[in-house]
């Protein structure tokens, strides 16, 4: 199984962004009741690697309509943010 990408990542101010695409490794989404990217946080300095595209490595958003046993199973996903958190906007309950 590929790990989907995100495709956009609109927040700016996270350690992992640049130029508006994520640059973790794996990011992971949720927490069982927000689709909140877990992965987000600020820092001094940028974090991940530049050449890197980051992606889904785990959902914990059971209900979602793309989750399977945990795992998103969309194609690629869009972080934005939703009031004042980072969250998963490609998130659909079932």
């Amino acid at each position: 199984m590929e790990m989907p990408v995100v495709n956009r990542c609109e927040a700016t101010s996270c350690a992992y962004n640049r130029d508006r695409m994520c640059h973790a490794t794996a990011i992971t989404v949720g927490d069982a009741s927000h689709a909140h990217c877990d992965t987000f946080f600020t820092a001094p300095a940028p974090g991940g690697d530049q050449g890197t595209v980051g992606r889904v490595g785990a959902c914990k958003m059971s209900d979602c309509r793309h989750n399977v046993q945990l795992e998103c199973q969309a194609p690629g996903i869009d972080i934005g943010y939703s009031q004042d958190e980072a969250d998963c906007l490609t998130y659909a309950p079932a």
